[in-house]
């Protein structure tokens, strides 16, 4: 059976990139534009992985991390963050993020984070 990923990040054109790599590598993708719309498609479709923007509207990435972790102790949450933000980061792994890629990011990178998830 194929992962279900969900997609988190208020830039369509980036969310559109990697649900593109990911279904080419035989994923299954659901999108969200904010943390809260993030929160309420994990409650619904609790999918395997989870690639999070930390910065968004409505709820940012750190704020629906905590959410869904409440929700589910064992998401597989993977932070997707700009340079410069290293407190962030710190937060979101304090906070039960499994891992986090910094923007721009490399096809190989994000795959490799996806499956070390999953393994």
């Amino acid at each position: 059976m194929m992962a279900k990923i969900l997609v988190v990040d208020d830039a369509e054109f980036l969310r559109v990139r990697l649900t593109k790599m990911l279904v080419s590598d035989g994923y299954e993708v659901l999108q969200a534009e904010n943390g809260l719309v993030a929160v309420n498609t994990y409650k619904e479709t609790r999918p395997d992985v989870v690639l999070m923007d930390v910065t968004m509207p409505e709820m940012d990435g750190l704020a629906a991390l905590k959410e869904i972790i409440g929700f589910d102790a064992k998401a597989r949450v993977i932070m997707l963050t700009a340079l410069g933000q290293e407190s962030v980061v710190l937060e979101a792994v304090k906070s039960g993020a499994r891992d986090f890629i910094v923007k721009p990011f490399e096809h190989e990178r994000v795959m490799k984070a996806i499956t070390k998830l999953l393994a």
